[in-house]
């Protein structure tokens, strides 16, 4: 995620990273800390201070800042960033409340190409590749993080073969609260297997008179 670099005091500067780490859930990385003015020793003054606690290498949370929800899956998607990656499929659906759980689970896609050749952050991750970039209109933000767009969400859901019932779900929820247009849905699922356009028929016409 882009920061704006600041030069400054010392109290601007903690001001700038608090307001920063407020919308990550208290997360912030190192690289985020530098374009902000921190040198790795003063990040190392800060934990001693008990300012900050470090999580993993690189990685760091602000101490304060109340706990969030979802925290687990902004961290995760924190640590991808340099990735580029977004949440999306099921973890998606839930922050867009067009599921009604979720998974313990957490799901990103990022560009194949840039797939982490390490091993994952955390057990829970589940990482998706794409070998198309995500459009402008199919990433959005929401608790901090960059996800796939509800149309997109849907989209992907379906076309990773998820229970019909959950595809068809999503769409009701999205449709009744004017998430999503019944075209928006066609349109993402334009270039998908006839499967996946034919389930998302049928969840737009379950959903009733008007999609």
């Amino acid at each position: 995620m882009a920061t704006t670099s600041m030069k400054g005091t010392p109290t601007d500067r903690l001001q700038q990273l608090f307001g920063l780490a407020a919308g990550q859930a208290g997360y912030f990385t190192a690289a985020q800390a530098r374009e902000l003015g921190y040198s790795a020793r003063s990040l190392v003054h800060h934990v001693a201070a008990q300012h900050v606690e470090r999580i993993s290498r690189g990685f760091y949370r602000l101490a304060g800042v109340p706990v969030g929800p979802h925290e687990d899956v902004v961290a995760a998607w924190l640590k991808l960033v340099p990735h580029r990656a977004v949440v999306s499929h099921d973890t998606a659906l839930a922050l867009h409340d067009m599921a009604s759980s979720r998974s313990h689970e957490i799901h990103l896609t990022v560009p194949r190409k840039y797939r982490p050749r390490a091993p994952q952050p955390a057990s829970a991750v589940v990482l998706h590749t794409t070998t198309v970039p995500l459009r402008r209109n199919e990433v959005t933000t929401r608790f901090g993080v960059q996800l796939t767009s509800p149309a997109r969400t849907i989209a992907d859901v379906a076309d990773i073969g998820a229970d019909p019932s959950i595809v068809i779900e999503a769409t009701g929820r999205a449709l009744a609260t004017g998430l999503v247009s019944p075209n928006e849905l066609r349109v993402a699922v334009t270039r998908r297997a006839r499967r996946v356009r034919q389930l998302l028929a049928r969840a737009i016409q379950e959903a009733g008179p008007g999609a």
